[in-house]
């Protein structure tokens, strides 16, 4: 990475912006130069952390939007380019969870998780592509540890991020003649709302849970803002020659 804000003047998109590794990623972009606009069905979460990057100086736009519906992608790269003049990033990190093995799944619940973690990144994407060719800009998005290796009940997350792997190294084949980067982040558990719902899912004991996560060998879970040092630097220039990778960011769980 170079300069001490590596992102300086970039216009930056981020989904699933009101909470979690999201949230932690909009933050850190504001913080190295970016102007973020966030995105997130929950439009009162996206718009207090928007408060809050204006508030620590930065520069940020909250839109409501739907990642599973293509109008609401379309509208939010749209906004994204009538406040700030352009786009250069989009970081497709909306994502949900149902622990259920495939037996115990109801297709609701199934289409619901392809939807937002996989159909997403789809929409998502296929809206922003034509001001990304203009900027020469990249897609980012999070994967998960279970699209590189499946856990126990826990089917459609892993097909939806197995999904998003493949989609990734096929838009970098796709568009990187178009000058457009294309990667994704493969995190391990990460201490957010959704690894606590995860527990509740299980029936375990959130202490119980947690301990298990940790059970890697850096012996502890990852941090939001873990993740959104590797955001950073997949969307900087520091990684100009970077495209089709999953940065497995896990504590050394999947070694």
């Amino acid at each position: 990475m170079t300069g001490d804000r590596a992102l300086e003047g970039r216009v930056t998109l981020v989904t699933g912006a009101g909470a979690g590794i999201g949230r932690a990623i909009a933050a850190r972009f504001a913080r190295e130069g970016a102007a973020v606009m966030l995105a997130d069905v929950d439009a009162a979460a996206a718009s207090t952390v928007a408060e809050e990057i204006v508030r620590a100086g930065g520069r940020a736009q909250s839109i409501a939007t739907d990642v599973s519906r293509a109008g609401d992608c379309a509208c939010a790269v749209e906004q994204a380019v009538t406040a700030f003049g352009a786009l250069h990033v989009v970081v497709n990190s909306a994502g949900i969870i149902r622990r259920a093995s495939v037996t115990e799944l109801s297709e609701a619940d199934w289409d619901a998780v392809m939807d937002v973690n996989a159909k997403s990144v789809f929409l998502m994407s296929r809206a922003a592509i034509p001001q990304l060719e203009v900027t020469k800009g990249s897609i980012l998005s999070i994967a998960s540890g279970w699209g590189l290796a499946a856990g126990p009940r826990a089917a459609a997350y892993c097909a939806s991020k197995a999904a998003v792997v493949l989609l990734t190294k096929a838009m970098a084949i796709d568009h990187g003649p178009q000058g457009i980067r294309v990667n994704c982040i493969c995190p391990g558990d990460t201490d957010t709302r959704m690894l606590r719902q995860e527990a509740r899912e299980t029936g375990v004991s959130e202490i119980e849970f947690l301990a298990d996560a940790a059970r890697r060998p850096l012996r502890r879970i990852g941090k939001p803002e873990e993740i959104a040092d590797a955001a950073v630097f997949l969307s900087s220039d520091a990684a100009k020659f970077i495209t089709g990778t999953a940065l497995v960011v896990d504590g050394g769980g999947l070694a």
